[in-house]
């Protein structure tokens, strides 16, 4: 951080710490970037409490999963997006983007049942006014050294690309490819509907050059951010954020930016995302 970013930061700091520690304004009308996080990084995933917390939060808005296996992926219900509407209503927080974190168990390059899955996200995102939707290839779902699971994913997104086009909403990969490897993917499909959901933190795990990925991808293939750290708050970890905002700053991206995980051993979620909320709009601001 050089002297000019870190008296920027300490003044955003400082001024934000003048206010009350769970503080409830947003981005100002016009802002390049809407602050959100993840709802199950703040204990609520798949759960219409999460929008109370991020308004006490602070947030902008919340990236929601559209649910689990066990709940049959709850957001297609009406009755459930009726509540999750109300509660944008009630509280003024945003759904900012909508994840189907599920298929990290359940492989969209493998289980027959997530084509579907994918498919009703569409029309739930539209639904929500979510132009974002987080495909989610980790664990059981990982696309690393799979050609043959790549090939499933890029014939199964090519049957989707065309609903989620005419919806105008994008289908966000994140994974643990290199960004070379999703342009692969990307391009097999041949769909401006099909994107990378960049996680800044990931990518820096992978030893990827995360700088060079962003600016190579650019704007026009890179959907929404994830800031995120695994086991530090926002600022003190692997990340350098004010690099990330600077090489954001180079493509010309705006929009989302999601926190997620950002939680040090022992402190509570509430006051991490509030310190963590503090961070990016002094740096993002």
């Amino acid at each position: 951080m050089n002297r000019r970013n870190a008296l920027r930061y300490s003044a955003g700091i400082g001024f934000l710490s003048l206010l009350e520690p769970r503080f409830s304004f947003g981005s100002l009308p016009g802002s390049r970037f809407r602050i959100g996080a993840c709802d199950w990084s703040i204990g609520k995933s798949s759960d219409v409490g999460a929008f109370d917390l991020a308004k006490q939060i602070g947030l902008d808005g919340l990236q929601v999963n559209m649910g689990s296996e066990a709940n049959n992926m709850h957001l297609r219900q009406k009755e459930v997006q009726a509540a999750y509407k109300a509660a944008v209503q009630r509280t003024g927080v945003q759904i900012g983007g909508l994840a189907l974190g599920a298929l990290n168990d359940v492989p969209y390059k493998s289980d027959p049942r997530t084509e579907q899955w994918v498919q009703d996200s569409v029309d739930v995102a539209n639904a929500l006014g979510a132009k974002n939707i987080l495909l989610a290839f980790f664990n059981k779902n990982d696309l690393r050294n799979d050609p043959k699971g790549q090939q499933v994913v890029i014939e199964r997104l090519k049957a989707v690309a065309p609903k989620a086009e005419k919806a105008g909403i994008v289908l966000g990969i994140e994974s643990w490819l290199t960004a070379p490897e999703h342009l692969t993917i990307i391009n097999a499909v041949g769909s401006p509907a099909v994107k990378v959901y960049y996680d800044v933190c990931n990518s820096s795990v992978m030893g990827y050059d995360i700088f060079k990925e962003i600016r190579d991808l650019g704007k026009e293939m890179i959907c929404e951010f994830h800031l995120k750290e695994n086991g530090s708050l926002l600022g003190k970890g692997m990340v350098d954020l004010t690099k990330v905002r600077q090489t954001i700053d180079d493509i010309g991206y705006t929009g989302w930016l999601h926190i997620e995980g950002a939680i040090p051993k022992g402190k509570p979620i509430l006051d991490s995302y509030v310190e963590n909320n503090r961070t990016v709009r002094s740096l993002f601001s």
